[in-house]
């Protein structure tokens, strides 16, 4: 059986080289490195204010706003979400997440098909200096 504790988890912080407002804390609970066979998910945070940046992953994503309230742009949709909402986003449809609120924004993405991910943002983040993610790089 694999468990995770969201509230345990050891977040890394990543900010925007050039748009600082592109700043949030993440890291993947549960990924191929971790035994999960079929599916992969995504943890993080954003403070007030900040947003996750835009980007494309690699596989269907299903958003779940744990905490806080969202602005969740989706192509070219946007809309406001908060706490016990999801929303869907197709493989390779840029999105992007804003914090409207005024706490934490905390939110578990699960990606379906896939037990890892390359998530291409438009914006370099460091402390990584490249705008990919790829979670199969990742042990």
């Amino acid at each position: 059986m694999i468990t995770v504790d969201l509230n345990r988890l050891e977040l890394n912080e990543f900010v925007g080289v050039l748009e600082k407002k592109q700043h949030c804390k993440a890291t993947f609970p549960l990924i191929g490195a971790h035994g999960s066979k079929e599916l992969a998910t995504v943890y993080f945070e954003i403070a007030p204010g900040d947003m996750l940046g835009r980007h494309t992953d690699s596989a269907e994503e299903l958003l779940i706003i744990l905490e806080g309230e969202a602005e969740v742009e989706i192509g070219n949709e946007s809309i406001c979400t908060k706490k016990g909402s999801v929303a869907l986003v197709p493989k390779d449809v840029p999105h992007n997440l804003w914090n409207i609120g005024s706490e934490t924004l905390k939110v578990l993405g699960v990606f379906g098909g896939a037990n890892n991910i390359v998530a291409t943002f438009e914006e370099e983040f460091l402390p990584l200096n490249t705008n990919v993610v790829d979670t199969s790089q990742i042990e």
